[in-house]
């Protein structure tokens, strides 16, 4: 998948969390692509989730990467919630 889009940073994080939050947005992408172990999803949500700990932040940045990139983080951040460490997500 070529990706032409900008992630959905806040310019007030430093750049290591903008990295963290890349990073998931990058497992977000492998999990349309290719798969996902689950384990990983989660190591790379819970990353995010100690910079955007807010529900309605998350809702907005989740909203803002689906308008730019057509990828919907909240669809492998279910699965992820009923899988197992060892399974694959797929979108």
């Amino acid at each position: 998948m070529e990706k032409s889009y900008s992630y959905p940073l806040d310019l007030d994080w430093s750049t290591e969390e903008m990295i963290t939050v890349v990073e998931f947005f990058q497992c977000i992408e492998a999990g349309y692509e290719n798969g996902i172990k689950a384990a990983d999803l989660n190591d790379a949500y819970n990353n995010f989730k100690n910079i955007v700990p807010s529900k309605a932040e998350e809702k907005t940045i989740f909203r803002e990467f689906k308008s730019v990139s057509s990828l919907e983080p909240f669809t492998l951040v279910k699965q992820l919630k009923i899988s197992r460490p060892e399974d694959i997500l797929k979108v």
